[in-house]
């Protein structure tokens, strides 16, 4: 039988996940070689959502057993549920690779995007809700000191919310101190595998928004490029660095998102039908991390958009510009945005079955 791109893309190696914590979804893309999954805010509510007459259900089961719990303690439970499903399904994964693979990462609460010890005491409990759990804090000052912490507690974090060089340096420095800390309390780092996130077609998003409010003269079709610029730019970063940390690219927007990317030692977390379009692709899967973006392309968004340069330059952003950053703002947003929208199903199903039997 012939091997689907998403297939051809482990062989190259580079890891493709899935971009959610769909059950029926994530054992295709495991068939189709996935070696990991995402979770967030916005996620959880869609499966759930997507799935109501499964997860309503459990909804309605955890209020009953909690009789007295809120629609933040339910909903976290929910949450809890969901991904220790999910974690099963990669659990073989995580078992072959020694940990290198087979996590499913899980968002802290955005809600707590300003306090590192909440997002620290929060991510401590998630992490033990499956062994393969990979918890996710936003790139924010506060939230990088978090994962700091939790990565010298043995915990294997994800750096997200993350669209520039600033923050995904600054997130891979403080993930090695947490390392080197972990190590020196005899906890075995050659089973955790950090990342960080490049939100690739969110920082594209940006741009384009820019691009509509100050009808900026230039190529439209550069800002298909700005993500994988400045992922690429950072995959040599990291490789001549030494960091151990690995990039993870999200959030896609056009297939250059995939097929640019691809021979790199990264992950790639793809939505289901984005994947799925890929494994349709009538074009050869070949290495092509390594070749740069067009140098034209480059300058020319450096030149237009000073938020490109914050994006792309070296030391741009000081860690406390971090959440000033628009692109920061604007995920920010949709995420609390995402967990209010999970908390009102949970509250109309309580409301609607409150104590049945």
């Amino acid at each position: 039988m012939n091997k689907t791109p998403m297939q051809l893309t482990g062989e190259a190696g580079t890891d493709f996940w899935n971009d959610s914590c769909d059950l029926s979804q994530l054992k295709e893309a495991i068939a189709n070689g996935a070696v990991g999954a995402t979770s967030n805010p916005v996620i959880v509510a869609q499966v759930a959502k997507g799935e109501i007459e499964r997860w309503g259900t459990r909804i309605d089961a955890i209020a009953r057993e909690s009789p007295e719990a809120g629609e933040v303690d339910v909903a976290w439970k929910l949450i809890e549920e969901m991904a220790g499903e999910a974690s099963k399904l990669l659990l073989p994964v995580f078992n072959r690779t020694g940990g290198r693979k087979g996590r499913l990462s899980v968002q802290v609460n955005p809600v707590n995007f300003r306090s590192w010890r909440l997002m620290l005491e929060q991510g401590m409990a998630l992490s033990r809700t499956a062994p393969n759990l990979a918890i996710k804090a936003p790139c924010t000052e506060p939230g990088i000191k978090a994962m700091e912490e939790m990565t010298a507690k043995g915990v294997s974090v994800t750096a997200t919310v993350s669209f520039t060089v600033s923050q995904a340096v600054a997130s891979a420095e403080a993930i090695e101190r947490g390392l080197d800390r972990a190590g020196a309390e005899g906890i075995d780092v050659t089973r955790m595998s950090p990342s960080v996130v490049i939100m690739l077609g969110r920082v594209d998003d940006y741009l384009k928004s820019v691009l509509t409010q100050r009808r900026i003269n230039i190529d439209p079709g550069y800002l298909e490029w700005a993500g994988i610029a400045v992922l690429k730019k950072l995959y040599a970063m990291f490789t001549s660095r030494g960091y151990r940390s690995r990039l993870l690219g999200a959030a896609y927007r056009n297939h250059m998102q995939w097929s640019e990317l691809v021979g790199g030692d990264l992950i790639l977390t793809i939505p289901y039908k984005w994947w799925q379009q890929f494994n349709r692709a009538d074009f050869e899967v070949g290495p092509k991390i390594d070749n740069p973006v067009d140098t034209k392309i480059v300058d020319g968004l450096r030149a237009a958009f000073p938020e490109f340069r914050e994006a792309y330059d070296d030391n741009a952003l000081s860690p406390g510009e971090f959440v000033r950053y628009g692109a920061t703002v604007n995920t920010l947003d949709q995420f609390m945005s995402g967990y209010y929208e999970l908390l009102t199903l949970v509250r109309s199903r309580m409301l609607a079955y409150p104590g049945k039997a």
